[in-house]
């Protein structure tokens, strides 16, 4: 007879029992996070990492399984009892980084890591899935589990995820982000702008090379983009309202041979992050009459690309409260704080754009053990006490949003 059966048990009971299924299966959460720790893979190459989770999903049971594409997995849970659809994101890709940790389930692949704690979000999600799939007959409604790959790399998995329609049916969609400037114990949610929207650009100034001796026959690029770069810091702090969040950062600046010549040319590629679409749609334009005009001014010419990345990440208000309740009831009031927002982008937002959806943060630093360092930092980790916390937040968050 199901637990939600007339007069069974209370509700405190069924969470009770969650709570201990989350107890029960988190030594393997640990366990899977660092088998996939040791063994990263890039952007829209994660063929192992889904045969893997592929595999490890059929073993739990009364889950359908698809791949929606080469290197992602969906796993489908039909629950017992009557309510919505339910879906929840895990990234599972990895970054260009050399790793410097020395713990022993480092990378063993050169050049590679997690860096971002996709490898925890993957395992947080299988812990989960093997918790619902074995109380099925309690679960309320339908639950979709996407492992998503391509997080990293735009255009992104989660735009083709959402093409590939599976969030087709779907009323609410939610996603976690392990997150290193929040200390371990603590979980971050608010509703509105949470993530911002990452967008590039590639600027290069045409001018005159020639030798450094004579720089009067020449139209001096590195100069002419040394003034670019200061002139583009303008838009941020005298074009554009103060409090409206911006960022443009010039984090490339090409350019140059050799001691005594004065290159032709110089390339500089950069971000924007923004999250007003009014503003996102202005910048372009400030920046490009910067570089007319200080390039016009020099007698030198320019070329100048900028790409929209992902949309920003806006999570919906009635879902945010909802998750928030779940969370304070799961925890306590005083684990459970308003997220700060951040100028970091994330393509969560292309489910947002099929269904309400709220992302929300995990604490996983802890300076006590030295698990201070940055995301995509070389030596980044989690502390692994904040996994059976994420899985607790999505077992909760299923009996409690899908009701």
């Amino acid at each position: 007879m199901s637990l939600f059966g007339r007069g069974v048990v209370s509700m405190s009971v069924v969470l009770n029992q969650l709570d201990k299924k989350v107890e029960q299966v988190t030594e393997q959460v640990v366990a899977w996070r660092r088998y996939l720790h040791q063994h990263p893979e890039l952007s829209f190459h994660e063929e192992k990492t889904a045969q893997f989770v592929y595999d490890t999903l059929s073993s739990f049971g009364n889950l359908e399984l698809s791949r929606p594409t080469k290197t992602s997995v969906v796993a489908k849970l039909q629950g017992g009892q009557p309510g919505g659809v339910l879906a929840i994101r895990a990234d599972m890709d990895a970054l260009p980084i050399a790793e410097e940790n020395d713990f022993e389930f480092k990378s063993e692949y050169e050049g590679v890591m997690h860096a971002c704690g996709h490898d925890g979000h993957t395992a947080m999600l299988l812990g989960t899935a093997k918790i619902l799939s074995e109380l099925q007959a309690e679960v309320p409604g339908e639950v979709r589990f996407l492992f998503q790959h391509a997080e990293e790399l735009f255009p992104g998995g989660a735009e083709e995820l959402v093409q590939a329609g599976v969030l087709d049916g779907v009323s609410q969609v939610i996603g976690i982000h392990l997150w290193a400037p929040l200390e371990v114990g603590k979980i971050g949610i608010c509703a509105g702008p949470m993530m911002a929207a990452p967008d590039t650009f590639h600027i290069t100034v045409l001018g005159k090379g020639g030798h450094a001796a004579q720089p009067h026959l020449t139209i001096d690029s590195i100069a002419i983009g040394a003034q670019v770069v200061t002139n583009l810091q303008h838009i941020v702090s005298r074009n554009t309202d103060p409090l409206d969040p911006l960022v443009l950062s010039v984090t490339q600046f090409n350019a140059g041979t050799a001691h005594n010549v004065i290159p032709g040319s110089v390339e500089m590629v950069g971000t924007v992050r923004s999250f007003k679409p009014e503003l996102r749609d202005e910048v372009p334009a400030l920046m490009e009459r910067v570089v007319k005009g200080i390039t016009e001014a020099h007698g030198a010419t320019y070329k100048f690309e900028y790409e929209k990345g992902y949309r920003p990440v806006i999570n919906d208000a009635e879902v945010a409260a909802k998750l928030r309740a779940s969370l304070v009831s799961a925890f306590a009031e005083d684990v459970v704080e308003d997220a700060v927002p951040t100028m970091g982008g994330e393509d969560f937002s292309a489910y947002q754009t099929a269904a309400k959806g709220t992302f929300f943060f995990v604490g996983a630093g802890n300076a006590e053990k030295n698990i201070v360092y940055p995301h995509h930092h070389p030596r980044f980790t989690v502390d692994e006490a904040s996994l059976p916390m994420g899985v607790k937040a999505f077992v909760h968050a299923t009996f409690d949003l899908n009701r």
